[in-house]
């Protein structure tokens, strides 16, 4: 499998993030369908994911803010 370069990954950034965006609400639903059936095992392993799902976003939003306001002040600096 080659590897995207330019226009080839600016298009395929679109679908990761839907991809991303509708992970965390059917991972959500599987694990009330989980808890509801009784499957306890599959639901802690479903909210330990979500868990994870919502730290890395955290971590990924704290180091986007920081780009952002870098950039912003080195800018405004220049």
């Amino acid at each position: 499998m080659e590897k995207a370069e330019g226009v080839a990954l600016d298009a395929s950034l679109p679908p990761a993030k839907l991809l991303n965006t509708t992970r965390s609400p059917a991972t959500c639903s599987l694990r009330e369908w989980a808890k509801d059936l009784g499957h306890d095992e599959a639901h802690k392993l479903l909210s330990e994911i979500l868990d994870q799902e919502k730290a890395t976003n955290n971590k990924l939003t704290n180091l986007a803010v920081t780009h952002v306001s870098r950039t912003f002040y080195r800018a405004k600096a220049a």
